[in-house]
């Protein structure tokens, strides 16, 4: 029987990649200036001069989401490198070894989990200080348990394998069994948990800029966007639209690669069942 098509991941790659390119063009060109202001172009409707109107202070829309989209993603990227890389060292020390150091991390990530991500991001921003870094390292932390559980369950059940037995027989070392044999073997669960992630980071940032406790004025951000539109939404509804569609887009892209890979990673287990 012919192989059906995984449309999730397809769609997903589509729209990841079309998101790519554009925040990739805007480290390099944008029409004009996201920061620049021109009073004599307060509110402008979408048209050729600018393809998604301006703002009320006369901002390019276009230029602001292709930047603030940019430092969406990079802030969410930020975020899920320091949860991914943390979660899954400690993940898989943790479900390799085993013994009280796994019962004790376990212990402070079932503590860290218990209360609400958002509150708990709250009280670390109000400590460290409103801002973008502070937004990624707040989150970054936060975003580690969820990581090492992953990583410790697959690491606890690799380590029984033949493959990983033999290995230790042939007096391999736990350093190279764990991150030569075992994490290659992990990475499809690895990778749509990174995925599931980047969507969270990109929603936890947006949702602190819109807030107004992450990305500061007048660097532009999809969440701060979005909030500075609210006000204007009825005199300038295409300055929302904009701003929200590219979060949604965002979101969406990385969302159905993360379900076509786990899609992915379920037909190919009982492929080999």
């Amino acid at each position: 029987m012919p192989k059906s098509k995984n449309y999730n991941f397809i769609f997903g790659a589509v729209i990841a990649c079309f998101m790519s390119a554009i925040i990739l063009m805007g480290i390099f060109w944008t029409p004009y200036g996201p920061d620049t202001m021109n009073s004599s172009a307060r509110k402008e409707p979408p048209s050729i001069t600018h393809i998604l109107g301006t703002d009320d202070f006369g901002r390019d829309i276009f230029s602001r989401i292709v930047k603030g989209a940019g430092t969406t993603f990079g802030a969410a990227a930020a975020i899920v490198a320091i949860g991914a890389v943390t979660g899954i060292l400690l993940g898989a020390v943790t479900g390799y070894y085993g013994g009280w150091l796994d019962d004790l991390l376990m212990r402070i990530s079932d503590i860290i989990t218990a209360f609400p991500s958002i509150l708990l991001a709250l009280v670390v921003i109000s400590i460290l200080g409103r801002g973008k870094h502070y937004v990624i390292v707040a989150f970054g932390i936060l975003f580690i348990p969820g990581f090492a559980r992953i990583a410790r369950s697959e690491f606890a059940r690799c380590k029984n394998l033949d493959y990983v037995r033999s290995a230790q027989l042939m007096g391999v070392s736990n350093i190279r069994i764990m991150f030569v044999h075992i994490l290659p073997n992990t990475m499809r669960v690895l990778l749509s948990a990174v995925a599931i992630g980047f969507n969270n980071a990109v929603l936890a940032e947006a949702s602190m800029s819109y807030l107004g406790i992450g990305v500061q004025p007048p660097e532009a951000s999809l969440g701060r966007m979005l909030s500075e539109s609210q006000t204007y939404f009825f005199s300038t509804p295409w300055y929302a639209m904009s701003a929200g569609t590219a979060v949604v887009l965002l979101v969406l892209g990385f969302g159905l690669l993360s379900d076509g890979l786990s899609e992915h990673r379920h037909k190919g287990v009982k492929g080999s069942a």
